[in-house]
């Protein structure tokens, strides 16, 4: 069901909501599209026209500045209009619904919603409401998905290591909770890497996690051995105040990455954060602002894989 909601009746991409149902196909020309964009020369990106006159709107009932401001960024580099919302201040404080803000703003002829919501299954519940003529981009939902996030990060990867097929991924930290675990774990499984391997207290895996097809580790330092690609997960600090984690140093000495316990990986790894950082708690500033750090390089990389996630959306009309 949310497959066929995401494609069209010619198997292109119509919304884009989450990874899981997508073929291995559509993600690699997700990730070619992006490519293009880049100047191989300068690793600058161009503006493009293939958006011209069309209209998106960020709509954010969650804060989160980097990922706005990359959606922002892409649509201006396709010739959108654009028009980011600032929820808290918008007529849904006041009581409106979300579906009446929705047809609020389709009167005003908008081409595509890039919505950010704290429930899970809002931006689904959006594209099922709209009308034929407009596409909506999940920018995160709850703890269901962050599909665009999962993408920039399986570029980051493809752009420093070529070939997925003989990757070991370590995912680290509060996978029960993120959203960008679960949509990475789709990804790398569907790109087709030897092995994801999740990393974490038992307190912050989901219940029978290996059905989503990763292995498991409890402890940090075996965890990391032969992997290519660490991600390393953000730690909330609510998290602590539920108990079910002791204390932000306890957690650093059992799962923060510092260099001594990156030296376990293969000497070639790289060391991947979906932001913000917590440093010295899930991660030593020394590794993230050191050589193995791409962290940088996905913010940069974010920009190139949501033009081709939004150009794609809206080729079923005519908008490239």
């Amino acid at each position: 069901m949310m497959n066929n909601l995401q494609l069209n009746t010619e198997g292109r991409l119509k919304h884009f909501l989450t990874i899981e149902g997508l073929s291995k196909g559509l993600l690699t020309e997700i990730l070619d599209l992006a490519e293009s964009f880049i100047n191989p020369i300068d690793g600058r990106i161009k503006t493009f026209p293939l958006l011209r006159g069309k209209s998106i709107v960020n709509l954010f009932f969650e804060n989160s500045t980097r990922t706005r401001t990359t959606f922002e960024l892409a649509a201006k580099r396709l010739s959108a209009d654009v028009l980011s919302m600032s929820i808290a201040t918008s007529s849904t404080s006041k009581g409106e619904s979300l579906l009446d803000t929705i047809r609020n703003l389709e009167a005003m002829y908008v081409d595509m919603f890039v919505v950010r919501h704290g429930i899970s299954g809002a931006a689904h519940f959006i594209a099922e409401h709209v009308g034929p003529q407009v596409s909506v981009i999940n920018a995160g939902d709850g703890q269901h998905a962050h599909p665009t996030q999962a993408m920039l990060d399986m570029f980051t990867i493809r752009r420093m290591k070529k070939d997925f097929s003989p990757l070991k991924v370590a995912i680290v930290g509060d996978i029960l909770h993120s959203r960008v675990a679960r949509s990475n774990i789709q990804a790398l499984n569907t790109l087709g890497v030897a092995e994801v391997r999740v990393i974490a207290p038992k307190t912050l895996l989901p219940a029978q996690v290996e059905t989503m097809g990763v292995s498991v580790s409890h402890n940090l330092a075996d965890g990391l051995k032969d992997i290519d690609v660490i991600i390393m997960l953000r730690l909330q600090k609510e998290r602590m105040t539920a108990a079910l984690l002791p204390s932000e140093n306890e957690y650093f000495k059992a799962f923060g990455l510092t260099p001594e316990r990156l030296k376990l990986a293969k000497p070639d790894a790289i060391v991947m954060h979906p932001g913000p950082i917590n440093r010295g708690v899930e991660i030593a500033s020394s590794v993230a602002d050191g050589e193995q750090s791409v962290i940088l390089d996905q913010v940069s990389n974010g920009i190139a894989v949501r033009m081709a996630i939004m150009a794609m959306a809206m080729q079923w009309q005519g908008g490239a």
